[in-house]
């Protein structure tokens, strides 16, 4: 049983009203919580259903609606469904099917593009309170603010803060907002995902010490961020059910276990987090890669999905050109379709050049295929990825390339990006995008997989 009503720990089973925002203010401490750094962690309550119920001047907690393609068939995921029937029992992101046959509710077709310029007009509207330069976007719909500096400023302890913007948001969109706040960004999370939905005002607020008294010995352990059923799973079999027992384990144990990864799983058990915003916005990657990935519409047979893969290799190469990057890491992975037995095929490749040439690109793709995917196996997933992405002007060649045929290409391919650019990602189709199993002219009209 989820113990989701109730913290248990060490001092007795409390209701958890005691880490409701009304208490937290009661408390002596607050004005020692409030002179660390505080961030917000602030949620968009089933955005996507929010958002459709809106449009049509509708109440979500009142109203039955579902966001789910129904062309898919009934064993489409529906993205979202209003507290409303969640309220029933019903989960979210379940399957059309799972639906209990006798509730009636609206099936909202997706409209990502509708969703973004909502997550926009949000973004804009917390811009009207701090500077952008203090809000990390975590997600379309969730996003934290390093609010420090302005609640002396507008005069507001955090709990104040935090409801000045969940109220604008929702004036202005009527969208309801949850909010966690906490004196790191690991804490904010936390207090949003655990605390937040059991108090009244959608505001859940944490400090270490709070953390590590009344949530050390919450159930299940993978309600924390960042903590996987992998990673419990690897703690269950140290004897670790919960946060606590983490800190009872000696620390050289938990790094030969899971490695650098126990860094974060030991700061995260004491609810310790050294990132802050301002250190997220200052880190680049060493390596950075362009991957694109794809779930077919239906099972592939080999060729089929060969025909798939040249045509995310173009679009991939695309993006090298318009961004003036190179590679020399190719990566494919090709999961089988369950119906087929499933497991997965691929593997990865260095090359003996850096480039963003189609040709070559293309020619190694292939020859990875061949070499790594089974004839005769149904194909339903596929990913590429070009790895070790670097500047233009790292660009190298080997003693057979072509110099002069390989920039003729690539002003051709710089063509294409400034007519995509100018016209529509499918102003201009090469003939294997048109063949019956190709998916580029269909995916050019989704964002995120789904409909614009």
């Amino acid at each position: 049983m989820r113990h989701s009503m109730y913290v248990q720990n060490h001092f007795g089973a409390k209701p958890f009203d005691i880490c409701t925002t009304d208490n937290y203010n009661k408390t002596n401490r607050k004005e020692k919580v409030m002179m660390k750094k505080v961030y917000l962690c602030i949620d968009l309550k089933t955005f996507f259903a929010s958002v459709e119920c809106s449009e049509r001047h509708l109440d979500p907690f009142k109203t039955n609606l579902v966001v789910a393609d129904p062309t898919r068939g009934n064993g489409a995921l529906c993205l979202a469904i209003t507290p409303k029937m969640k309220s029933m029992g019903i989960h979210n992101r379940c399957r059309i099917f799972e639906i209990p046959k006798g509730v009636e509710y609206i099936t909202a077709m997706p409209r990502m593009h509708l969703y973004m310029e909502y997550s926009a007009r949000i973004y804009r509207i917390y811009c009207r309170y701090v500077s952008p330069d203090d809000i990390h976007v975590y997600s379309i719909d969730e996003c934290f603010i390093d609010i420090t500096s302005y609640m002396h400023l507008y005069h507001k302890s955090a709990k104040e803060f935090a409801k000045m913007l969940m109220q604008a948001v929702f004036e202005d969109t009527h969208i309801t907002a949850t909010c966690g706040i906490g004196t790191n960004l690991y804490l904010a999370k936390v207090a949003l995902d655990i605390i937040s939905k059991h108090t009244k005002e959608n505001i859940g607020i944490l400090d270490e010490e709070r953390y590590q008294k009344y949530l050390w010995h919450h159930l299940p352990i993978t309600d924390f961020w960042h903590m996987g059923s992998g990673t419990a799973n690897h703690l269950l079999r140290l004897g670790v059910v919960d946060m606590h027992g983490i800190t009872q384990i000696p620390e050289e144990v938990l790094y030969k276990e899971f490695g650098i990864n126990a860094e974060y799983i030991i700061d995260h058990a004491w609810g310790r987090e050294p990132a802050t915003i301002a250190s997220i916005k200052k880190y680049h990657p060493k390596n950075e890669s362009i991957n694109n990935s794809q779930v077919l519409f239906s099972d592939y047979k080999y060729e089929d999905a060969l025909l798939v893969v040249k045509e995310m290799v173009e679009l991939n190469v695309l993006r090298l050109i318009e961004s003036r990057l190179v590679t020399n890491h190719i990566s494919l992975y090709i999961g089988y379709s369950r119906t087929d037995g499933g497991g997965w095929a691929g593997g990865s490749r260095k090359l003996t050049v850096r480039t963003n040439s189609l040709s070559i690109l293309m020619d190694e793709f292939i020859s990875l295929y061949h070499l790594k995917v089974k004839k005769g196996r149904m194909i339903r997933q596929i990913s590429i990825s070009f790895g070790d992405v670097l500047d233009e002007s790292y660009e190298s060649y080997d003693l057979f390339s072509d110099r002069e045929a390989l920039e003729e290409e690539k002003k051709l391919q710089r063509t294409l990006v400034s007519i995509r650019h100018k016209y529509g990602k499918n102003a201009i189709l090469k003939l294997m995008n048109k063949q019956e199993k190709a998916t580029t002219e269909k995916r050019n009209t989704l964002i995120g997989g789904h409909n614009a």
